[in-house]
């Protein structure tokens, strides 16, 4: 399964994987305060980067997202491979199996929403899962929104609270369309 990073994500990782021997010191200038924070808890809700309680490092994850060698001499230098503890490699073997049997799911799992069946939430739904999708002019038609409304409604309703992943895609001369992308529950019913 390949982890998708955004720019700033594949960024800040790569910089300390290279630089830094994977401790997190750098962030692109346009990412200030808030977002900076919001880079590292994204990060860290998918298990790319660790933390020390003071400072952010990319964990063995965040190396394989990045198709990196983990760097297991660099990340302990202190400890040969006959120094090994065998308990301790126990108990990572078994935090990773629970880890792979809870199916890699994201930390907060999204909450459960009761969606009524002939809502403009359905609706727009329905429409974004239709092969064509939907462009922002036929929701707005359908919705009697505005686009900047639609728009906002894919990023908090659709995307933050469902958990949707949506997807867009424009032709050269068209109108840019968008899609739900099914989820592998989805796809396995």
């Amino acid at each position: 399964m390949t982890i998708q990073l955004n720019h700033t994500q594949h960024a800040v990782l790569a910089h300390a994987a290279q630089t830094t021997n994977g401790k997190i010191t750098w962030f692109p200038d346009n990412v200030k305060g808030g977002a900076r924070q919001k880079v590292l808890t994204g990060l860290f809700n998918r298990a790319l980067i660790t933390s020390n309680g003071v400072d952010h490092f990319v964990a063995a994850e965040g190396y394989d997202a990045l198709g990196l060698t983990r760097p297991m001499a660099a990340l302990a230098p202190e400890v040969s491979p006959l120094d090994a503890d065998p308990e301790l490699e126990a108990t990572v073997a078994n935090v990773e199996a629970q880890w792979a049997q809870a199916g890699k799911q994201p930390l907060a799992a999204p909450k459960s929403h009761r969606q009524r069946e002939h809502s403009k939430q359905a609706t727009i739904i329905g429409m974004l899962r239709r092969p064509e999708g939907a462009t922002v002019a036929q929701i707005c038609a359908c919705t009697g929104w505005q686009a900047h409304t639609v728009r906002g409604t894919f990023a908090g309703a659709f995307k933050k609270k469902l958990g949707l992943s949506i997807t867009s895609a424009k032709p050269k001369g068209g109108e840019r369309s968008y899609h739900v992308v099914a989820s592998a529950d989805e796809m396995l019913a």
